[in-house]
């Protein structure tokens, strides 16, 4: 199930809050007496985060969990470039269960929310490394322990809510605190090995252009990015809104003549971009590259603010 970005934090009696975790979705299916942790892409991620599974083999069988992986840094703070970048289990990963599926084989996703809840919290194995997403049902409350601690933004969930799969209904929603979403690569410029980045989000099946991102790269985020674009090169510009007929107040906007030296690759990567503010025409002032996020699925991304 999806989160619907919203632009205010929904209130009200049906209304319970979470906090927004900056990991990855993380699905858990126990069949058969064997834990298997599914990606949002479908990947299974045991051979990288074993010790979770293990952490999970009490489970009842025939269970499916939803929940978020993340890594917690010094602060107990959800750090998403820790998460890619562990080392082994004593770098604090954390798997946070906010949703029940299955149990003992039987589909609850026709419950309401705080039905699944609470038969979650009666089956979840708590240890190091597994804990039951926090719930509460002050939106004020949640926003100033978020903005106190510089959290990333409140997730809202209807406790009447079904579960429904693979949707953006509305009955969840994403309040984001900080500015910062993610964006689908359709592009580069040319440098060493590559000078900036397009990227842009879609909106319905059409990729919209963005940005050209410069910002936030080291030499070695650099070539991870482009050893992810150098084989999905194509000769066709991925973004309905290009050309643009000038370069706009910034220098950012891409015409005609700067197309020409453009590389365009196949929307299939999705990177993690912090910036400034949107401008007009879905444009992006001071964007930096945060992170490539290979559990997104690229035609999922679209505009959260």
């Amino acid at each position: 199930m999806e989160c619907l970005p919203v632009s205010a934090i929904p209130e009200g009696s049906p209304w319970t809050y979470e906090i927004k975790l900056d990991g990855y979705r993380l699905e858990v299916v126990k069949h058969r007496g064997k834990v298997t942790l599914y990606s949002r892409r479908r990947n299974i991620l045991n051979g990288k985060f074993g010790y979770i599974a293990g952490a999970l083999e009490d489970l009842p069988d025939g269970t499916v969990l939803d929940g978020e992986l993340v890594a917690l840094d010094g602060e107990g703070r959800a750090d998403f470039n820790l998460l890619q970048n562990f080392k082994s289990a004593a770098s604090h990963i954390h798997y946070y269960a906010f949703d029940v599926l299955r149990h003992e084989g039987q589909s609850v996703t026709a419950l309401p929310l705080a039905e699944r809840r609470a038969l979650l919290k009666d089956i979840l194995p708590l240890n190091e490394h597994i804990s039951l997403a926090v719930a509460g049902t002050s939106a004020a409350q949640m926003l100033k322990f978020v903005r106190q601690h510089a959290l990333e933004g409140v997730v809202a969930k209807r406790a009447d809510s079904v579960y429904e799969p693979g949707k953006r209904s509305g009955a969840w929603s994403k309040y984001r605190v900080t500015l910062g979403q993610e964006f689908v690569v359709g592009g580069y410029t040319p440098g060493n090995p590559f000078d900036a980045l397009i990227v842009g989000f879609y909106r319905g099946k059409e990729l919209i252009f963005s940005a050209r991102v410069r910002a936030g790269f080291v030499p070695a985020t650099r070539r991870e990015v482009y050893d992810k674009l150098e084989g999905l090169k194509t000769s066709k510009c991925p973004f309905v809104n290009l050309p643009e007929t000038s370069p706009g107040r910034w220098g950012q906007g891409l015409t005609t003549a700067k197309m020409a030296s453009c590389v365009w690759v196949k929307p299939e990567v999705v990177v993690r971009m912090d910036f400034a503010e949107w401008t007009g025409a879905d444009k992006l002032r001071h964007p930096k590259f945060f992170a490539i996020r290979d559990d997104k699925d690229p035609r999922k991304v679209v505009r959260e603010t």
